[in-house]
């Protein structure tokens, strides 16, 4: 009966969780220059999630980010058009740009940068 109460009790904190704005991460990356100008919350981007999934060319030559966080342009036009995080975020390897609140899901008021510096001394070095 214990186990039942507390599994019900984690799946109401999820959801409860899963619907409020989140604050970023130490190593995410907030996207808010044009978000809140477009009535919409800021991107928060976990880098760490997508860096051990995979090698850093996959979007940083193949994809055309540049190393610089923030030094480039990305619009939802360019998304949807399969550019930049659109490659996958298609409906098919991930989420498609229908799901809004998935990827614009910061609270209002985070700026624009990487959470916790973008400093290091290399790979794996701090």
């Amino acid at each position: 009966m214990l186990k039942k109460i507390l599994l019900a009790l984690s799946v109401v904190l999820m959801l409860l969780l899963a619907h409020s704005p989140a604050q970023a991460e130490y190593g995410d990356i907030v996207l808010n220059k044009l978000s809140e100008k477009n009535d919409v919350q800021p991107v928060v981007f976990s880098h760490w999630f997508h860096r051990i999934r995979y090698q850093c060319q996959a979007c940083h030559t193949d994809l055309g980010f540049k190393m610089v966080a923030g030094a480039t342009e990305t619009s939802m036009d360019d998304i949807t058009a399969g550019k930049f995080c659109g490659k996958c975020h298609n409906g098919t390897i991930a989420w498609g740009t229908n799901r809004c609140d998935l990827c614009h899901s910061g609270k209002p008021g985070l700026p624009t940068g990487v959470i916790g510096g973008d400093k290091t001394g290399g790979p794996g070095r701090l």
